[in-house]
């Protein structure tokens, strides 16, 4: 049976952070603000996964008030999340998301995104889509505030 989860998350820029999207670190002034490394687009992934399996969120797995993981790689939040799929629920067959922010330009960097999600989630590229866009300079994402992702997983529960 095939099943779809969709995830959402959302992050503050902060000074004197690194910028990670989908893995990748970005050369800009400011990062996210979060319990791990703050990579908005791991996080709607993960959910989106985690949903397509009628589990929880990111929060239940890797609650912020759990100081071991502090700084953890939202890459290996994905490896996580990967292994508690394959071997309890479903194999992953595709993944679709999208960034929401002002800057930085996301699409010269997409392949990479792919190929380290891809690794994480031991998906081919071909079978994960990363988009971009802006909020149009409205609201919190549109004054530059911070980024949100979106996602959206299919699964072939077993």
């Amino acid at each position: 049976m095939n099943a779809v989860g969709i995830g959402y998350d959302v992050h503050r820029f902060a000074e004197g952070r690194p910028l990670v999207l989908g893995g990748v670190t970005f050369d800009y002034p400011r990062g996210l603000d979060g319990h791990s490394d703050a990579d908005v687009l791991c996080h709607a992934i993960a959910d989106a996964l985690l949903g397509a399996a009628g589990e929880g969120d990111i929060g239940v797995l890797f609650p912020n008030s759990d100081e071991s993981i502090r700084g953890i790689s939202s890459l290996e939040i994905l490896r996580v999340v990967r292994e508690r799929l394959v071997t309890r629920y479903a194999d992953i067959v595709n993944i679709d998301a999208t960034l929401i922010a002002e800057a930085p330009k996301i699409n010269p960097r997409v392949a990479e995104m792919k190929a380290l999600i891809g690794e994480a989630l031991a998906l081919t590229p071909d079978r994960i889509g990363i988009k971009a866009t802006t909020n149009e300079q409205l609201g919190f994402l549109g004054r530059g505030e911070g980024i949100a992702a979106m996602a959206v997983a299919s699964v072939e529960r077993r």
